[in-house]
């Protein structure tokens, strides 16, 4: 395969039990289709052996069980599926969910901000967001926690200098061209625009997160009553 023109991809060691295969530089929607090809190829290489697969925007982590694999066999078999590897279209048919959210800055503490930053009005800023349809590239950093993307260039916005450490629970956040909502309670520095009142982790539901990678997340702003009525809390951010 070729990664948009780069020489790629590129095995790299993770430790003693593990290869992270890079197989693009830069994120696109379409990366999925071949990191989801390679995930399955590595299930059926590996077998038994094989412990985790965590996949990113443009990596896929492959970790396996070093007492039943060397690394350096590890390495054979994923460069024997690399070359073979044909991009599996049906992992960009993941399931649409419509989360719907407060855009408030009592639960949005960085929207003016964002706002300032991007030359945008609030209103702007919030239409901007709500009118992508985002696709699912990770799943990580927390339980439930769903890598979104690619966010409108002109909401691109860094980290904040100092993360908060707490971020309430069903967060809609941006960073770079990135987006999210926070499942659980958690420290974070994504800069938080509102908030959804969908249930992102539950522990009764089957794989516990609502969102899953390949799945495709569209933001529906609600007002306050709705936002209500739907389960949602309205307890502003605290930033004490």
């Amino acid at each position: 395969m070729s990664a948009n023109g780069q020489r790629l991809p590129r095995l790299e060691a993770a430790g003693l039990d593990g290869w992270l295969v890079r197989l693009f530089e830069r994120i696109d929607e379409d990366n999925l289709a071949w990191i989801s090809a390679l995930a399955r190829e590595c299930e059926e290489a590996f077998g038994a052996a094989l412990i985790d697969l965590v996949p990113s925007y443009t990596t896929l982590l492959v970790v396996f069980d070093p007492m039943q694999l060397t690394p350096a066999a590890a390495r054979r078999y994923l460069s024997q599926r690399l070359g073979q590897l044909q991009s599996d279209k049906a992992a960009l048919a993941g399931k649409v969910h419509e989360l719907p959210t407060w855009y408030d800055p009592s639960v949005g503490p960085d929207l003016e901000r964002v706002a300032k930053h991007a030359g945008l009005s609030v209103e702007q800023v919030i239409d901007c967001h709500a009118s992508a349809t985002y696709r699912v590239f990770a799943l990580g950093f927390a339980p439930g926690f769903a890598f979104m993307g690619l966010l409108d260039e002109r909401l691109e916005v860094p980290r904040l200098d100092t993360p908060r450490q707490r971020v309430p629970v069903n967060s809609v956040a941006i960073t770079g061209r990135q987006t999210a909502a926070y499942p659980t309670a958690t420290p974070g520095g994504w800069n938080i625009l509102g908030r959804t009142a969908a249930k992102l982790f539950d522990r009764e539901r089957e794989g516990f997160s609502l969102l899953n990678v390949g799945d495709c997340v569209r933001f529906v702003p609600v007002g306050r009553d709705t936002f209500v009525s739907k389960g949602g809390d309205t307890t502003p951010v605290d930033e004490t």
